[in-house]
């Protein structure tokens, strides 16, 4: 593995002799191993920031149960998931069904300035001990949480990918791009400084070997003005019929050319009004009809992107292992935060003696 640079005015760019797969790859439009864009699956990756609950559980099983991609195995979405109102029966149930768990914070404060100068230890509380939390609240193996996304998607400069690195995690998913829109940007490791844009800054300076950035490409709305979240975008269509043009207007962009990953980021509160919710689930069924698009969570992608085969290979690219069974036995609990009540369901036999939160992430 690389060692750590010290960047000045003649840093080093990325060597693509010396970085190579499964743990080293250059930024790049182009798809890895010199595959054509043509040769390769259409990875898209379904996300949704912040607490899972019974106000948006039933968008998922209804949007998401049943679906299969092309190698007939079950699509995977995943939940960047924030503690406070998170409901740890739904979360074991979403991973029990195959679909990722990761991280988005305990606290999820405001404002943005708190995260754009937190320090690694201060980052460490907030992601690798919520890994703590997870793991025990919604039984879930540590070694199944890999990635993180930061509240607002505000960066903190290297400190959240040195964090990832000391931490044991793997990915990054909170940095925005609007200069790669129309050509793509794949995933790649932070083994070399980054060509990648930064509109909310500070990006990291420091390479940081082996931990992989996931950029958020960005969309453009009716209006042509990019968005990383889509229920951020300025302008979206109130037709249904015109926002799913929309929709697959960002999607073509990426399948008609480098086919670098396409990301539908979002909070499930969008689905509250009912025409975005029919146009989401009407391009559900318009990707169903491509044999080469995969509806795959992102440690799924970077499975792709470390052993990249072609379609004419791919069946044989992930394990197809069906649900998982759901051992949660829940468990409601009455706590306290500050002088609020909160309640907080847990696949745990024994309630938390205190809320868990920031420097007391089980509650002890």
């Amino acid at each position: 593995m690389l060692g750590f640079y010290a960047f000045n005015n003649e840093v080093e760019s990325c060597n693509v002799t010396v970085c190579t797969l499964p743990n080293c790859l250059c930024a790049s439009s182009n798809p890895p191993i010199n595959l054509k864009p043509s040769e390769i699956p259409q990875l898209v990756m379904l996300t949704f920031d912040d607490a899972v609950n019974i106000l948006n559980f039933n968008y998922y099983t209804q949007l998401f149960d049943n679906r299969k991609n092309p190698d007939n195995c079950s699509i995977s979405t995943m939940y960047f998931i924030q503690h406070e109102y998170t409901d740890y029966k739904y979360v074991h149930q979403l991973w029990s069904r195959g679909h990722e768990i990761s991280l988005h914070s305990i606290t999820h404060q405001v404002p943005n300035y708190y995260w754009q100068t937190l320090s690694v230890d201060g980052l460490k509380r907030e992601f690798a001990d919520q890994i703590k939390l997870i793991a025990k609240f919604a039984k879930i193996p540590t070694k199944d949480i890999q990635g993180m996304r930061l509240p607002f998607l505000q960066l903190s400069g290297d400190n959240s990918f040195k964090m990832i690195n000391e931490s044991g995690l793997k990915y990054d998913c909170s940095w925005s791009t609007r200069a790669y829109i129309d050509s793509g940007l794949f995933p790649y490791t932070l083994d070399y400084k980054s060509p990648q844009d930064c509109p909310i800054g500070p990006c990291p300076t420091t390479p940081i070997p082996g931990v992989w950035v996931v950029p958020m490409v960005n969309w453009r709305d009716a209006l042509g003005y990019p968005c990383a979240m889509v229920d951020g975008c300025y302008s979206l269509p109130s037709d249904e019929n015109k926002l799913l043009d929309l929709i697959k207007q960002n999607f073509h962009r990426h399948y008609n050319g480098t086919r670098s990953p396409f990301g539908f980021y979002m909070h499930a509160s969008w689905f509250q009004n009912v025409i975005n919710l029919n146009a989401y689930k009407r391009f559900l069924d318009y990707l169903q009809g491509f044999q080469n698009v995969y509806l795959v969570s992102v440690q799924k992608a970077l499975e792709w992107m470390q052993n990249p085969k072609p379609l004419n290979k791919l069946n044989s690219q992930w394990s197809c292992t069906g649900f998982k069974p759901d051992t949660c036995v829940p468990k409601s609990c009455r706590l306290m935060k500050d002088s609020s009540e909160r309640y907080m369901t847990i696949c745990d036999s024994t309630c938390p003696r205190v809320y868990p939160w920031i420097g007391n992430p089980l509650g002890v």
